[in-house]
C-alpha cells in the first residue's frame, strides 16, 4: 500500500452544468465508456484512499444512483445549495463525521483526463514538502481566464492564487495556473474552512481562500505541476466534451499500439477504456469498440465495425459488422454487413456472412451461415451449412421457441425452420422448404408444393406486353430450330 495513501479524497460533483444544455447532469455525460465523474473516481481510486466522498447536489438522485453502480464503496455528501467550493468540501468532511487525521485530496468531478499518476505525484509532493496545502498546477500555452499561481522567488512556495480579472500585467504573464485540485492537511483544512468568509461578489465560500488563511497562520503552501496541462481541463460544454473525448481516445489508442496492436487509422477509430487487446491485433478504419470488448491475438476487426461487449477470438476476421454481447471463435469470419445480437456464439472457423442476423444462437465449429439469413434462438452443431435466405422462425407472436440443427447438416436455400423443431445430424433439407416437423438424422426433408406450369398464361392474361412478345419470339425460334 502507498506510503502517501490519503485519509480521504473528496470529489466535487454538485454543480448543475448549465452550459451543457442537457437534461443529463454534467458529471454523468459519457466519454470513452465512462461518465465524467467515473473517470475521476477511477483516477482517485488509484490513491487507495481510506475514505472516498462524493459531494452531490444538482440531480443528486441520478448522480447517487450512478455512483452506486460505478463506485459502490464511495460515500455521498449532499450540498443542498451550491454555496461555493469551500462549502462543498465542508459538507464532504462533515459526512466523515470525525476529525480527518492525514491528507485530504480534493478533486473536481468534471476533469476526466486527470490520471492516477498525477494524483500520486501531488500526494507525494505534499508529504515530502511538509505542506499544509499543495496545489496541482499546470503550465498552459494560454492562461487567459485562469487563476495565476504566484510563487515566492526564493523558496518556490505559493504565495497567492490571483484570478485573471484581478491580476496585474506582470501576473497575467504567468502561465502557471490553478487546476482546482488540492492536497490538504486534513486537520488544518477543517479549521480553515470555519474561517472562510462569504463577503465576495458571489456570496459563496471559496476553497481557494483556505490557502491565504493557512499561509497567514504561518503554514507552507506548495505546488505540484502536472506533466500535461490537458489533464486538468474541466468540461463545461459539448465542445469541451468532444475535445476531451479525442484526447482520451488518442491516449487509449497510443497505449494499445505500444502494446503491439496495429491501428490503421487512429483518427477514425474509437475505443472505450474497458476494451482490451492482445498482440498483433489489427484494427481497420471506422471501427468502434465499446464496453468489455476483447480482441484476441492476431484477429482483424473492421473496417466500419461496431463491437460492444464482444469477444473476438485469435485469428478471427470481423468486417463491417455490428455486434453486441457476442463471441466470435478463433479463426472464424464474420461479415461483411452482419449483425450479431446478444447471445451469439460462433465456433472456431465458423462463418457468419453477408446480411446475416443472429440472436441467442450457438453456431458450432466450422459451421457456415453464409448470407441473407436470420438465425435466432437456435443451436447449430459442427460443420453444417445453412443455405441462403433461411429464417429460423422463433416467435409465435407470444413466446420464443428453439430450433436445433445437428452437425454435418446441409440445409437448402430459402428454408423456414418453424420452431420448435429439430434437424438431426447429417440431415439435408430441400430448397424452398418450410420445416415444421423434426427431421431424423441422415434424412432429406422436402416440404414444398409440387411445381406445375400453366402454358400460354402470359399470352392470354398479358396480351401485347413485352413479356408476351418475348415469349412469342422464343416459341417461334424454338419451332424454327426444330
Amino acid at each position: 500500500m502507498s506510503a502517501n495513501r490519503p485519509a480521504a479524497v473528496v470529489v466535487l460533483a454538485a454543480g448543475e452544468g448549465t452550459r451543457m444544455k442537457s437534461a443529463t447532469p454534467k458529471v454523468l455525460h459519457d466519454i470513452c465508456g465512462r461518465s465524467l465523474v467515473g473517470h475521476v473516481l477511477a483516477a482517485s481510486g488509484e490513491l487507495e484512499p481510506e475514505n472516498l466522498v462524493v459531494v452531490v447536489g444538482h440531480a443528486r438522485e441520478q448522480v447517487t444512483a450512478h455512483l452506486a453502480e460505478v463506485a459502490p464503496g464511495a460515500r455521498t455528501a449532499v450540498q443542498a445549495e451550491q454555496n461555493g467550493t469551500g462549502h462543498a468540501v465542508r459538507m464532504g468532511l462533515e459526512e466523515l463525521g470525525v476529525s480527518v487525521d492525514g491528507t485530504v485530496v480534493v478533486v473536481c468531478g468534471d476533469t476526466p483526463l486527470l490520471t492516477g499518476e498525477t494524483l500520486r505525484r501531488l500526494s507525494a509532493t505534499h508529504s515530502a514538502d511538509g505542506n499544509a496545502v499543495t496545489v496541482l498546477t499546470a503550465e498552459v500555452p494560454d492562461a487567459t481566464g485562469y487563476g495565476r499561481i504566484v510563487r515566492d522567488e526564493a523558496s518556490g512556495a505559493v504565495t497567492a492564487i490571483v484570478e485573471h480579472k484581478d491580476a496585474s500585467p506582470e501576473q497575467r504573464a504567468i502561465r502557471e495556473i490553478n487546476s482546482g485540485v488540492f492536497a490538504f492537511d486534513g486537520a488544518l483544512l477543517a479549521g480553515a474552512l470555519k474561517k472562510v468568509r462569504t463577503d465576495n461578489s458571489q456570496g459563496e465560500e471559496y476553497l481557494t481562500d483556505v490557502l491565504g488563511i493557512l499561509r497567514e497562520a504561518g503554514h507552507r503552501v506548495g505546488a505540484s505541476v502536472a506533466g500535461d496541462h490537458r489533464e486538468i481541463a474541466g468540461i463545461n460544454n459539448r465542445v469541451q466534451l468532444s475535445q476531451a473525448r479525442r484526447i482520451l481516445n488518442d491516449r487509449l489508442l497510443t497505449a494499445a499500439m505500444l502494446s503491439g496492436v496495429t491501428v490503421v487509422d487512429p483518427a477514425t477509430t474509437w475505443v472505450d477504456v474497458s476494451v482490451t487487446f492482445e498482440q498483433d491485433v489489427v484494427v481497420h478504419p471506422g471501427t468502434q469498440l465499446h464496453g468489455a470488448t476483447h480482441l484476441a491475438e492476431g484477429c482483424e476487426v473492421g473496417p466500419n465495425a461496431r463491437l460492444t461487449d464482444t469477444l473476438v477470438g485469435a485469428g478471427a476476421r470481423v468486417d463491417n459488422t455490428v455486434a453486441s454481447g457476442a463471441e466470435v471463435g478463433p479463426e472464424a469470419t464474420v461479415g461483411p454487413y452482419a449483425y450479431l445480437r446478444p447471445g451469439t456464439r460462433l465456433g472456431r472457423k465458423g462463418k457468419i456472412g453477408t446480411y446475416v442476423e443472429t440472436k441467442n444462437a450457438s453456431i458450432g465449429e466450422g459451421t457456415k451461415v453464409p448470407h441473407l439469413s436470420y438465425v435466432g434462438d437456435a443451436t447449430i452443431g459442427e460443420f453444417s451449412n445453412i443455405g441462403a435466405a433461411s429464417v429460423f422462425v422463433n416467435y409465435d407472436g407470444q413466446d420464443k421457441h428453439h430450433t436445433t440443427v445437428g452437425s454435418h447438416c446441409r440445409t437448402g436455400s430459402d428454408n423456414m425452420f418453424v420452431a420448435p423443431v429439430t434437424v438431426g445430424d447429417g440431415a439435408y433439407t430441400a430448397a424452398g422448404s418450410v420445416i415444421t416437423k423434426d427431421v431424423p438424422p441422415g434424412s432429406l426433408a422436402v416440404a414444398r408444393g409440387q411445381q406445375r406450369n400453366i402454358e400460354g398464361w402470359v399470352a392470354r392474361k398479358r396480351p401485347g406486353s413485352a413479356a408476351a412478345k418475348a415469349a412469342e419470339e422464343a416459341v417461334r425460334g424454338s419451332a424454327e430450330e426444330g
